[in-house]
């Protein structure tokens, strides 16, 4: 990654290493120096935060700007840590920049990449970011159970390619950042496969999504109300009959189309092949826990420092911070074990994957479980301290400019992106449930429903028939 900013890096001090890690100054102070640069400051006055159409083009401007920045696009997309590091820092600065700089980046510029080795293909226009990606899973009818998504891609033998087709009102897709501003999109499309009429699981596609002007043909784009919180061009987008080559299909060992047109895979199952298709989501999670990480970290500071220097009357014409009173200081110390916990937590997530990665698959699972569990503790915990933050800063808390205001909403687009908190933690808890010990014995073939490993036993042979 570039040096090319420069500037003081206090991250030697003996706490910075419980925070950031050990090795704070290479996986922060990229960051750090960056967010501190005019492109990143809040405009001063009243004007600091602007009609949502001026924030959002603030927003897509300052990705061009950290796009620039980089020696190359591809490190944040290859590199989990860069990635975290990127949205802990930019998250408490515009949560809107780090949602999009997290779709182009990780879903979809780290899912390509992931696929480069069996789908190579020109990224230049997206590492130049002369086209934003992103990426299109979840449907109007289907969230978190996004597996089941009804876009198809059938496949034409007579024009080896794919006619991408959206079947009905529910399966249009919810909600991609596929507006106009920004520039012309092209995003990864989530679609059942299907090859001579039978259903081989759910894949991505690579497509063009819009132009200079607008939707490119077969395409319709219909930009969704304003949501909470810093603005996002979120929008409902549906294909009619569109056409892409065979070189759309992002293929690996979850399948592909071979040179007779006929389907192969080496895994087993629908819902497998579409985990493996979705393999960033898990990446995104991590980037959630860090964004909310340094969201909450970054509005204790600010209430703490507040804390300190706004004073009232304390009784014989005496003035006191009101830090001083047990009944403010108390909330944010509680606060501050809070974040310290959520960072350790963090840091250990962070460490259990990079182990993960060159390990078993029985590893990379356990990992992925901790991901889940961390995302879904660590967020729910930064949207608590966040808002007692912005309270101990009374109605100055309220006020953009103060930099409180848009994560305490932000922090509840952490709590839903990537899996809904309650669901990812469901799918943990049933996880934990059925990695049983090698030494255990196997569930009985038979047995009464009181059984809890009769009961495991069961739900996993009906997954095995369902998917």
């Amino acid at each position: 990654m570039t040096t090319m900013l420069t500037g003081a890096d206090p991250l030697a001090r003996p706490l910075t290493s419980v925070l950031l890690g050990a090795d704070a100054r290479r996986e922060h102070g990229f960051w750090r120096r960056l967010v501190a640069t005019d492109p990143f400051r809040l405009p001063p006055g009243p004007a600091a935060g602007g009609t949502p159409d001026e924030r959002l083009a603030r927003a897509y401007a300052r990705l061009r700007t950290l796009n620039d920045s980089l020696d190359s696009a591809a490190r944040p997309a290859s590199d989990f840590r860069a990635l975290a590091a990127l949205h802990e820092w930019l998250a408490p600065v515009d949560p809107a920049l780090a949602t999009i700089a997290g779709i182009h980046y990780n879903l979809f510029l780290g899912s390509l990449l992931d696929h480069i080795a069996d789908s190579p293909r020109d990224l230049s226009d997206f590492l130049a970011l002369r086209r934003t990606g992103t990426f299109l899973c979840t449907e109007v009818a289907h969230g978190n159970d996004a597996a089941a998504v009804e876009t198809t891609a059938s496949y034409d033998p007579v024009r080896d390619g794919f006619v991408l087709h959206t079947p009905h009102c529910g399966a249009q897709k919810f909600m991609p950042n596929t507006g106009q501003p920004g520039g012309p999109k092209t995003g990864l499309v989530a679609a059942r496969l299907l090859v001579g009429g039978a259903d081989r699981g759910v894949f991505l596609l690579l497509v063009p999504l819009t132009g200079a002007t607008g939707p490119l043909p077969g395409v319709r784009v219909r930009r969704l109300p304003a949501r909470m919180g810093s603005p996002v061009d979120h929008s409902l987008t549906s294909f009619d009959r569109v056409f892409v080559g065979r070189e759309a299909l992002l293929t690996g060992p979850q399948g592909w189309i071979d040179g007779d047109g006929e389907f192969r895979s080496v895994i087993e199952g629908r819902r497998r092949r579409f985990l493996a298709s979705i393999a960033r989501v898990v990446t995104g999670r991590i980037s959630m826990s860090a964004s909310a990480v340094g969201s909450a970290r970054a509005t204790l500071a600010v209430a703490v420092r507040y804390g300190g220097h706004r004073q009232v009357s304390a009784g014989r014409g005496a003035r006191l911070p009101v830090l001083a009173y047990r009944t403010h200081h108390g909330p944010l110390a509680e606060a501050m074990a809070t974040v310290f916990a959520m960072s350790l937590l963090h840091r250990r997530v962070l460490d259990r994957w990079e182990t993960a990665q060159a390990g078993p698959e029985t590893g990379r699972e356990a990992a992925e479980r901790l991901v889940d569990i961390a995302k879904g503790w660590i967020t729910w915990q930064a949207r608590a301290v966040i808002v007692e933050s912005r309270e101990r800063c009374g109605a100055q808390g309220l006020l953009e400019n103060n930099g409180m205001a848009a994560l305490v909403t932000g922090v509840e687009g952490a709590i839903t992106a990537e899996g809904d908190n309650l669901a990812v933690h469901a799918r943990a808890a049933a996880a934990l449930l059925a990695d049983r010990a090698p030494d255990e014995p196997a569930a009985p073939a038979g047995g009464d429903l009181t059984d809890l490993r009769f009961l495991v036993g069961l739900l996993g042979r009906a997954e095995e028939l369902w998917f």
